[in-house]
């Protein structure tokens, strides 16, 4: 055993474990260090600890500029501006109308950045914000969002630079508006006056959806409110009405009932006069018999 005296701590040590007797000053020496089976580790103390961190700077040529640090700034503003905008927009859908002008604007912040134009001082903010890291942080950011908008088919709705809505769309939250405005007009008391003086304005809003559907000008807002607006017709309201395609569907249907029948009734028929003309050569062949045998009598 070893005995070690430092003022009026005393330590004593041997090959195994380490132990030291308590004093008044044995609080110090925790701070100083602590052993471990695999030999003596020196750990900081509090005060040591709240002194390391990272740099908040590294040497000037590492650095982000400061015109791409405003860009960044303004990056980050505009995307929670228009995440803050989907967020209520998202239930009923309405991100393409209410939505269109923030998300533009995200848009020509993040091609401000991603440009090989040099900016102020002959500096250029892809690299340093795009691509300097692995996860590339701000790209993954913004292509969420682009995919998002995509995935909406909100550029069927948008004029082109997110500058207003289409005409088509205009027209169609007009239509809308009207089949809704009749809705709530009828919808007290007893359905039948509904479903009897709305199915005009109905009509006309279903054959605009169709023809937008052809013309591929829909976006995620118009299917969420025509969606929305059949179930208020068909499971609120009770109402419905003949369309006229259901004409050429019970047309058609109609004829592939009949079809079996007719392939069955003509093949029948086909066969009957196969019969008839196998018959007509035996009696022909009889008859000339009969004839022979009436020549050799006489």
């Amino acid at each position: 055993i070893i005995i070690i005296r430092i003022g009026a701590q005393i330590v004593y040590l041997d090959s195994v474990i380490i132990c030291s007797k308590p004093s008044a000053h044995s609080g110090k020496l925790g701070q100083i260090g602590s052993w471990s089976p695999g030999g003596p580790v020196l750990q900081p103390g509090l005060d040591s600890l709240f002194s390391l961190s990272l740099r908040s700077s590294f040497p000037e040529d590492l650095e982000v500029s400061d015109y791409c640090r405003e860009l960044l700034h303004l990056f980050g503003q505009r995307y929670v501006a228009y995440v803050n905008c989907m967020i209520p927009a998202a239930r009923p859908v309405k991100v393409c109308q209410s939505c269109f002008s923030s998300y533009g604007r995200l848009v020509h912040t993040y091609l401000n950045i991603s440009s090989d134009q040099m900016g102020p001082g002959n500096v250029s903010c892809r690299d340093s914000l795009l691509r300097s890291d692995r996860v590339m942080v701000v790209y993954q950011l913004y292509s969420n969002l682009e995919d998002l908008w995509s995935k909406s088919d909100c550029n069927h709705c948008v004029t082109d630079g997110y500058q207003n809505l289409t005409s088509d769309m205009l027209f169609f939250m007009s239509t809308l508006n009207q089949t809704l405005t009749c809705f709530e007009k009828y919808q007290q008391g007893n359905y039948t006056e509904l479903c009897k003086n709305c199915k005009s304005a109905y009509r006309d809003m279903n054959e605009l959806y169709s023809s937008m559907e052809k013309n591929h000008t829909l976006c995620i807002d118009i299917e969420d409110a025509m969606n929305m607006t059949r179930r208020l017709w068909s499971k609120k309201f009770k109402c419905s009405f003949a369309r006229e395609e259901n004409v050429s569907v019970i047309a058609v249907s109609s004829f592939m009932l009949f079809l079996p029948i007719i392939f069955y009734l003509s093949s029948f028929l086909h066969s009957e006069q196969k019969k008839r003309k196998l018959i007509h050569p035996k009696r022909a062949k009889s008859y000339t018999s009969l004839i022979n045998i009436q020549d050799k009598q006489s």
